[in-house]
């Protein structure tokens, strides 16, 4: 059975193991048994809103984009959006298209003082096929049968 300490333990060493500045990195299906485990979790969607409607969002995500469609301009209020929207002693988890924007985002989270940033590894969409370079069939949120609906 898997357990919030056993997932976290994972997630953790993975950070030491890549020498992540952060808490810790995790599968998307480890991110879904955190938000069922514990109702302190957050998950933090920094796709853009393009990419929300678009795409898909995941239901129990709070939206704050990292930049901004078209031109990918970084958001200046995005760490004012995140103290105002997530308790700094909660354990937050970033998850972007995949794994990028994300990682940043846990990085600053970092920096300013939340102590369980962690960053969702393969984001929603997941790896591009190196042949269709299409996304959505490697692996990701979606590919994990993950909560989410579209726009």
């Amino acid at each position: 059975m898997k357990t919030l300490s056993s997932i976290l333990e994972k997630a953790k060493q993975r950070a030491e193991e890549n020498k992540l500045p952060y808490a810790g990195a995790l599968t998307p299906s480890e991110a879904q048994d955190v938000l069922t485990l514990t109702s302190a979790a957050k998950l933090v969607d920094v796709r853009s809103r393009a990419e929300l409607e678009l795409v898909g969002r995941i239901p129990a995500a709070v939206a704050i984009e990292w930049s901004f469609y078209p031109g990918w301009q970084a958001n200046p209020d995005f760490a004012t959006h995140l103290e105002m929207q997530v308790d700094k002693e909660s354990l937050v988890m970033f998850i972007c298209r995949t794994g990028g924007r994300s990682h940043n985002a846990a990085v600053l989270a970092n920096q300013l003082g939340f102590a369980e940033a962690y960053n969702v590894l393969e984001g929603f969409e997941g790896a591009a096929e190196p042949e269709t370079k299409q996304r959505g069939k490697i692996n990701g949120w979606k590919v994990a049968e993950l909560p989410w609906t579209h726009g």
